[in-house]
């Protein structure tokens, strides 16, 4: 068991908590039961496991799972997880697994999905993904200069569904929009002085939905490819929505137009 903070292992895995650390290493963590129990689910690759005693005994199916296929196994003592987690009461269980490589292909997006500009909170965009996948986005494109895709508490805030939602990230936004408008999508852009409301707008076309950073909102550059401007409307007295709110809102406005009806897309 190790039980020193000193511990090489211990350190490098510390690191992960740094954004450049991670792409260093090519790894990112996954903290908690259930982004682990999400991962297996999906057979997402994982290399290193830690775990405390208390969690092997409570969790012998899953722990058989992950022994596995985890490329390395450690027990470690209560101490040592806190000071691996980037929480405050980890829940006996963090899991190293490798990054992604950086996609710059077009996600299967045919009819609809977010494109995302210098996103900086990372529980905005983890709440964000949760939301695309539970009202049926195909995909998801983040600018480069946006908070990390695999930060912790995207992670965390995904709620398990950043496994499961295509996701790239890319350093020009401008051409993926045109590629999509080239393949017949329709671009809506969310602006607070546009003219429509949201429901007011079409949106059972197939439809790519820009939003913008939590302060600045869309760089004009950007909103000025939209095909369509909508804005969400607010009482006097409040300045702005927050993003992953706006964001599920117009996920459901489109899936409310077309009828929603996720049973039939699932079988």
């Amino acid at each position: 068991m190790l039980t020193s903070l000193q511990n090489p292992l211990v350190k490098q895995l510390r690191k992960l908590h740094r954004a450049r650390e991670r792409r260093e290493q090519q790894l990112f963590l996954l903290e908690g039961t259930h982004l682990l129990e999400e991962a297996c689910a999906v057979n997402y690759p994982l290399a290193t496991l830690c775990c405390t005693l208390e969690w092997q005994a409570s969790h012998e199916q899953l722990w058989q799972q992950v022994s596995q296929t985890a490329q390395r196994i450690e027990l470690v003592s209560p101490e040592v997880l806190k000071a691996i987690a980037t929480t405050v009461e980890p829940d006996g269980v963090i899991v190293t697994a490798p990054r992604k490589p950086e996609q710059h292909q077009l996600p299967e997006i045919a009819s609809l999905g977010l494109v995302l500009e210098t996103i900086q909170d990372p529980g905005n965009l983890g709440t964000m993904i949760r939301a695309a996948a539970a009202a049926g986005a195909e995909g998801l494109w983040l600018s480069a200069n946006s908070v990390d895709l695999d930060h912790p508490k995207v992670l965390r805030a995904s709620a398990g569904q950043w496994f499961r939602l295509p996701m790239a990230v890319s350093t020009d936004l401008q051409t993926v929009i045109a590629d999509y408008q080239a393949q017949g999508m329709q671009v809506v852009a969310t602006l607070p002085d546009a003219a429509l409301t949201y429901w007011e707008a079409d949106l059972r076309q197939p439809t790519l939905i820009l939003l913008g950073n939590e302060g600045a909102g869309l760089s004009p550059e950007i909103a000025a490819l939209s095909d369509q401007q909508v804005k969400i409307p607010l009482y006097p007295g409040v300045e702005s929505l927050n993003v992953a709110i706006a964001a599920a809102l117009m996920l459901y406005e489109a899936q409310r137009q077309r009828g929603f009806n996720p049973e039939a897309r699932s079988s």
